[in-house]
């Protein structure tokens, strides 16, 4: 597309959305990675709320040909059963700094092979133990509670615990990007890549603000 230059550069989706957020680690105060999930239950009730984004794929990656987008997360927590019941989920990462967001809609699936095992060997060691220790969005009884439930995962898994069965990786595999950039009068550029299948070629068209 003609007019699609500066910001909006590029011809694969994934290596735009690295780029603008590599911007934003030198722009945004806190967690520049932060995305604002959104899923549905089995009663097609809507959630959201605000994840870390670990890995942009480009496309092909290296074991996924189409391209995504990860996050991790304990497989019994909400999002994570609603992501796998559903097989969709939907995403917008906003960046104040910047004037910018990207939104994303697409099919989802686990990583749950040796990714998924050498991003939870990256945690610090009390993030890895809280990982085993949390039965996440669960109720809990006391703060005190869950800090002896740490205790005695340390006790049993010592200093180095592998990755639970139970925690990993969300990827979202995109059949739809939108890029969006702040515009002088409220005049924004919005550009939207969209493929009808996850094995169809992009196709990008301007939006109106």
């Amino acid at each position: 597309m003609s007019d699609r230059d500066g910001i909006f550069v590029g011809a694969d989706p994934f290596e735009i959305a690295q780029r603008w957020l590599k911007e934003a680690e030198a722009t945004e105060i806190n967690d520049p990675n932060a995305i604002a999930l959104s899923t549905v239950d089995s009663d097609g009730m809507p959630n959201a709320r605000m994840v870390l984004l670990k890995e942009i794929e480009p496309q092909p990656a290296e074991n996924n040909p189409f391209g995504g987008f990860v996050f991790y997360t304990n497989y019994g927590s909400p999002k994570a059963r609603e992501a796998e019941g559903a097989g969709k989920a939907a995403f917008v990462m906003h960046w104040k700094s910047l004037r910018r967001q990207i939104r994303v809609r697409g099919v989802t699936s686990r990583e749950e092979g040796p990714q998924a095992d050498a991003y939870y060997m990256s945690r610090s060691i009390k993030s890895r133990l809280g990982a085993w220790a949390s039965d996440q969005s669960q109720p809990l009884t006391s703060r005190t509670h869950l800090i002896a439930e740490v205790a005695k995962i340390t006790a049993q898994k010592g200093a180095n615990p592998k990755r639970p069965p139970f925690w990993g990786g969300v990827r979202i595999q995109p059949l739809e990007i939108e890029f969006w950039a702040d515009g002088a009068f409220r005049l924004h550029d919005r550009f939207v890549w969209r493929r009808y299948s996850l094995e169809s070629d992009w196709d990008v068209t301007r939006l109106n603000p």
